[in-house]
C-alpha cells in the first residue's frame, strides 16, 4: 500500500502540470509554486485501494501550531502537545464516520516533535539556514466496508486548525483519480 501511496505524485503530475498551465501568465511562478511551503495552505493526498485507505497530510506547522521554531515556551510546547494529539485522530479530522475503519498505523514526523535535545538543535539549525517548519502525517487505516465510504470531509480539520485556509487533496479511489483545493467554505470531496 505504500508504493501506491508513493505512486500518487507520479500518477497525478498530469493533473498538476494542466492546473498550472491553466495560470500561464506566468508559467515559471506556477510551477515554482506548486512545491511552495505557503502558511494557509496543506496538502493531502488519499488512496483508496480495496480495503486498504491511506492518507498523507503535510502542513506548514504554522497552520497547524501557529509557529514554526522550537517550542520553547511551556505555552509553545502546550500548542504542539494539543496538535498532536488531534492529529492521531483522522477519522474525525478527515469526515471518516462510514466504512467502518480502524487505524493500523500512525507516523507523525516534524522538527517540533521531537525531544528538547533535538528541538533545540533543530532550532538553531532552523535559524542559519532559514527553513520552514513542516509537519507531515501519515495515516494507514483497514476499512471493512469501503464501499459505504463516499466522501472525505475535512470540515473539522478547517475548524480544529482555523490557520489552515485551503487544502490540495489529490486522490485515487475507485472512481479514478481527481485534484481539488478544498476549503472551510467547500470541505467535501466524493470518493
Amino acid at each position: 500500500m505504500h508504493r501506491l501511496l508513493l505512486a500518487l505524485p507520479f500518477a497525478l503530475l498530469p493533473l498538476a502540470a494542466a492546473q498550472a498551465s491553466d495560470h500561464d501568465h506566468d508559467h515559471d511562478h506556477a510551477l515554482d509554486s506548486l512545491d511552495a511551503h505557503q502558511h494557509g495552505a496543506a496538502s493531502l493526498n488519499v488512496v483508496l485501494d480495496g480495503q486498504a485507505l491511506e492518507l498523507e497530510l503535510e502542513s506548514p506547522a504554522m497552520n497547524l501550531v501557529g509557529f514554526e521554531h522550537a517550542a520553547e515556551s511551556a505555552a509553545d510546547k502546550a500548542k504542539v502537545a494539543a496538535a498532536r494529539s488531534q492529529l492521531q485522530n483522522p477519522q474525525a479530522l478527515f469526515g471518516l464516520n462510514a466504512g467502518d475503519c480502524s487505524l493500523r498505523e500512525t507516523a507523525l514526523e516534524s522538527p517540533l516533535f521531537e525531544d528538547d535535545e533535538h528541538e533545540h538543535e533543530g532550532h538553531q539549525g532552523d535559524e542559519t539556514h532559514g527553513e520552514h517548519s513542516e509537519i507531515h502525517a501519515h495515516y494507514q487505516l483497514d476499512c471493512k466496508k469501503p464501499d459505504e465510504l463516499k466522501q472525505l470531509n475535512l470540515a473539522e480539520l478547517f475548524k480544529r486548525f482555523p490557520a489552515t485556509t485551503k487544502i490540495q487533496v489529490q486522490l485515487i479511489g475507485p472512481n479514478g483519480q481527481q485534484g481539488v483545493e478544498l476549503t472551510p467554505a467547500k470541505p467535501g470531496l466524493d470518493f
